[in-house]
C-alpha cells in the first residue's frame, strides 16, 4: 500500500501555501498555482536584492554630484580628490553629509577643490 495523504505531503503544501498567503486570487489557495507563484517570488526577490545595492549607489552618486556643483566641481573630479588627499569615505556617508552637515560637507569640497587646482 502506498501513501498518498501522508504529512510529508500535506508539510509541503501547507509551507507553500504560507509563503503565499497574502497573493491575489487562486495564487493564495490553490497548491499548483501558489508553487509557480513563490517560486516566481523567490527569483524576484533575489534579483532584486542585487539592484537594490546598484539603485542605492546610484542614489548616492547623484546626491554628491548635485552637492559638488555648488563648488563648481564635478563628480569625478571631486572623488579624485578625496583619494588623493587620502580622504576614505564611502559614497553612502559622503550623501548623508551632503543633506544633514552641510557645513562638514563644504570644508571637504574646499580641501578637494584646493587638491584639484
Amino acid at each position: 500500500m502506498r501513501a498518498v495523504d501522508g504529512t510529508k505531503r500535506k508539510d509541503r503544501r501547507k509551507k507553500v501555501l504560507k509563503q503565499a498567503k497574502g497573493y491575489w486570487g487562486r495564487r493564495s489557495t490553490n497548491n499548483r498555482i501558489a508553487r509557480n507563484a513563490v517560486m516566481k517570488a523567490g527569483v524576484y526577490a533575489y534579483r532584486d536584492r542585487k539592484a537594490r545595492k546598484r539603485d542605492f549607489r546610484k542614489l548616492w552618486i547623484a546626491r554628491i554630484s548635485a552637492a559638488v556643483r555648488e563648488y563648481d566641481m564635478n563628480y569625478s573630479q571631486f572623488m579624485h580628490a578625496l583619494k588623493t588627499l587620502n580622504i576614505d569615505l564611502n559614497r553612502k556617508v559622503l550623501s548623508n553629509m551632503a543633506i544633514e552637515d552641510k557645513e562638514s560637507f563644504a570644508s571637504l569640497a574646499k580641501k578637494a577643490k584646493e587638491a584639484v587646482a
